[in-house]
């Protein structure tokens, strides 16, 4: 019966990469400019016009790309978010990470632009002091780290760096248009080498993430399971967390603050495959990647030549879906 049970798991991963893959030829021909399957078949394959080879190598490929790996790597910190808190209502924005690597990289833009080149760093940097801020606040000296503390300090953290958000937005309100579609989760006008900048740090998280499995196996199995199996869960939650910043800030510096990936697709995935995240995260980060380019493509494709940031369309999709997870109450 497990055999089986680990069979038809391994086949819906494998259903869920088939899915990704035809989604992408999909969305590289969807957009403002609708190009043929077939002509994109063909302009993959180099046989293609040149029309239709600038549409689709320049602009379709990079955009369709970056959804991929961003949306990857927002499913991934907001499931080991869940597993760190044990609720399945945390995620990178509810915690207060994507709020403050925000931040710090709107900082950059407004104050610093001939900087920009900081803006990743400064992000990494936003995101982890955000964590450490909410860490500082759930720690308590007798039983360290309470999953309860974390989710409040964390709706605390948010509100404070959204305040400072909209302080800046204020008084740089001049240089604001630039920042506008960042600020809402754009993945317009990236190019390959957006691509080629996220994507070995992605791999590197990817990869430690799925390092991590067994540790997160056990972290929710209980602290009394955890003890007598030797793990010191307060530096098994340290290290989830710091590797659940780094992916979402990497990803917001990106293109932006994009909400809701981290909350939906792990207890999609939950429902979907179970709980364990030998089989859990595999599709989470697949079933990530799906999701973000779907939205990705509805926003680009639904007003014609008008662009609606994949951001806006996953905060229209998340919002109700995270009042029903609290109508449920969060489980």
């Amino acid at each position: 019966m497990f055999e089986g049970s680990t069979r038809k798991k391994s086949a819906m991963i494998g259903i869920a990469g088939v899915v990704l893959v035809l989604s992408a030829l999909f969305a590289i021909g969807i957009g403002s400019v609708s190009v043929n399957p077939i002509v994109t078949l063909q302009t993959l394959l180099g046989n293609g016009d040149d029309t239709s080879a600038v549409i689709i190598r320049d602009i379709r490929i990079p955009r369709v790309i970056l959804a991929l790996i961003v949306g990857a790597n927002l499913a991934i910190s907001g499931a080991l978010l869940q597993a760190v808190v044990q609720n399945p209502l945390a995620d990178p924005g509810v915690t207060g990470v994507s709020s403050g690597a925000a931040t710090a990289a709107l900082f950059i833009m407004l104050v610093m632009p001939q900087s920009s080149v900081l803006v990743p760093v400064a992000a990494i940097a936003g995101g982890l002091i955000a964590a450490a801020m909410v860490y500082a606040m759930a720690w308590q000296r007798s039983i360290g780290f309470q999953p309860v503390r974390i989710i409040l300090s964390g709706v605390a953290v948010n509100a404070i760096f959204g305040g400072l958000m909209g302080l800046l937005q204020l008084l740089y309100s001049d240089r604001l248009p630039a920042a506008v579609q960042w600020m809402n989760g754009s993945l317009a006008g990236k190019d390959m080498g957006d691509v080629w900048f996220i994507l070995p740090y992605s791999i590197a998280g990817w990869i430690f993430a799925l390092l991590c499995i067994r540790k997160i196996n056990i972290l929710r199995l209980g602290e009394q399971t955890a003890h007598n199996l030797g793990q010191n869960m307060n530096h098994v939650r340290l290290i989830l967390s710091v590797l659940a910043v780094f992916l979402a800030a990497i990803s917001v510096s990106m293109v932006g603050l994009v909400g809701f990936v981290g909350l939906v697709v792990p207890h999609i995935s939950r429902l979907l495959i179970g709980s364990d995240f030998r089989f859990s995260l595999p599709f989470s980060i697949l079933l990530g990647a799906i999701m973000l380019l779907i939205a990705d493509m509805i926003g680009r494709s639904l007003f014609g030549a008008i662009q609606i940031p994949a951001g806006i369309v996953m905060a229209m999709i998340g919002g109700p879906y995270f009042l029903y997870l609290m109508r449920k109450g969060g489980a």
